[in-house]
């Protein structure tokens, strides 16, 4: 095949050759690894950024990397409960869960949104493998106990969240089959309970005991913000738990940004080698975390 002498010199064509050179060490450095990524936020609410995210997947396993996705759902949930006419009552960020509410998170997470994200990943070429924390014994919860400060007492007193769960027991092993057959797991976050009932999980906190459990390279918690900022609105590209912890002293970081961090720090001191925080808002954010110098997001490391 005989190539236009003015190829070479076209920009975007030196563009892309210039990025796949660039990629090429951390191609290297990541082959056979594992990336457990968070998927929610308003980037799960746009199908333009949802089929960008769904190719970033499928090229990170087209790689030889190992995609591990948790989704959340909560926006999707309430519409659901507002529309069944239950109405829903929040603590510190979490849902308030009965009997009934469970069985609609259950209903929404593992129906709806975990396999249309399972065809989203089709769609662009991918295989993946629907499931929750249920299946293969993958997470056993505990139940979350909760305390909160009565306004007219300031007493400290405890709140029953119903069935709202966090991950006690991990056992990787669906997992790491879907992995060796080829597949990329796509985990909703509702697991049983050691008395055999049925938990909502926080979608950030399992992902994260995952990420640790599975030894992963990264850890991606993708966000409606750009990431950590400082008190000036400056992005704060890498931070240690301890700079965290001064952090939310000072209180640079507040609201649900703590929570999230506090899973991030968890991950990286339990066995993962870092995690990130970044804005799903942005198409391929995860790439250019991943395959540039210049990344993007906030990067949380051991110190």
């Amino acid at each position: 095949m005989t190539i236009p002498q003015d190829a070479t010199r076209d920009p975007a064509m030196l563009a892309k050759a210039e990025t796949l050179v660039e990629a090429l060490p951390y191609l290297r450095r990541y082959a056979g690894r594992t990336f457990v990524v968070k998927y929610g936020g308003h980037a799960m609410g746009d199908p333009e950024l949802a089929l960008d995210f769904a190719e970033d997947v499928v090229l990170l396993k087209a790689v030889g990397i190992n995609p591990v996705v948790v989704h959340g759902g909560g926006p999707q949930i309430g519409a659901m409960l507002k529309k069944l006419g239950v109405e829903s009552r929040f603590v510190d960020g979490l849902r308030v869960t009965d009997k009934a509410t469970a069985d609609i998170a259950e209903m929404v997470l593992c129906g709806s949104i975990n396999k249309e994200l399972v065809g989203w990943i089709a769609n662009a070429g991918g295989r993946a493998l629907g499931i929750s924390g249920k299946d293969g014994g993958l997470i056993t919860a505990r139940k979350v106990e909760k305390t909160a400060r009565d306004p007219d007492t300031d007493e400290m007193l405890s709140v029953d969240l119903g069935f709202v769960g966090e991950p006690d027991v991990i056992d990787t092993t669906v997992i790491d089959t879907a992995i060796a057959a080829g597949l990329i797991p796509v985990i909703a976050p509702i697991a049983r309970g050691h008395d055999g009932e049925t938990y909502n999980v926080n979608a950030d906190t399992m992902a994260g005991s995952i990420a640790a459990a599975l030894g992963a390279a990264r850890l991606f918690l993708l966000t409606d913000v750009a990431g950590v900022l400082d008190k000036d609105k400056n992005l704060l590209t890498d931070l240690t738990p301890a700079d965290i912890a001064r952090l939310a002293e000072d209180g640079t970081i507040s609201g649900g940004m703590i929570p999230k961090l506090e899973t991030c720090v968890h991950a990286v001191e339990a066995g993962c080698e870092a995690a990130v925080v970044i804005d799903g808002r942005v198409s391929h954010a995860m790439l250019i975390e991943v395959f540039t110098s210049k990344g993007a997001g906030t990067l949380i490391r051991k110190g």
